[in-house]
């Protein structure tokens, strides 16, 4: 990453990483001096939830979240760090993806399948 912050953490692959994701990309966003509104808040917190969820799905031991931010933009990563998947990234993350599109902050969104598992990212306007 040039010119970016970032943060990483890695999570059990467990029904309540989520929740700790939202927690954690919320108070970097605090700490990088980002005081969006209410309802930005709110978006950040449910598509983490959704990155996250899809994740932890794939049923690796544990999925990481990783944060940048640029021009008043962040970008969200979950990784699912399981590497035998057994259906595409593409067939996976297709139900994710519009649910993640349906809030009107997000400029853009992905997901793919590599060496380290399933990555699903989302960038979102502050």
């Amino acid at each position: 990453m040039v010119n970016r912050r970032g943060m990483n953490r890695v999570l059990e692959s467990a029904p309540w990483a989520a929740g700790k994701a939202r927690g954690a990309v919320v108070c970097q966003l605090g700490k990088w001096k980002y005081r969006p509104a209410q309802d930005t808040v709110t978006v950040v917190e449910a598509v983490t939830t959704l990155l996250v969820e899809a994740a932890v799905a794939d049923g690796g031991t544990t999925v990481s979240v990783h944060l940048s931010d640029q021009d008043g933009q962040v970008c969200i990563l979950a990784l699912s760090h399981h590497t035998d998947l057994t259906t595409r990234a593409d067939d996976v993350g297709g139900e994710v993806l519009r649910q993640i599109t349906a809030h009107r902050a997000v400029t853009g969104c992905g997901t793919d399948a590599g060496p380290d598992g399933r990555r699903v990212w989302a960038v979102i306007e502050l």
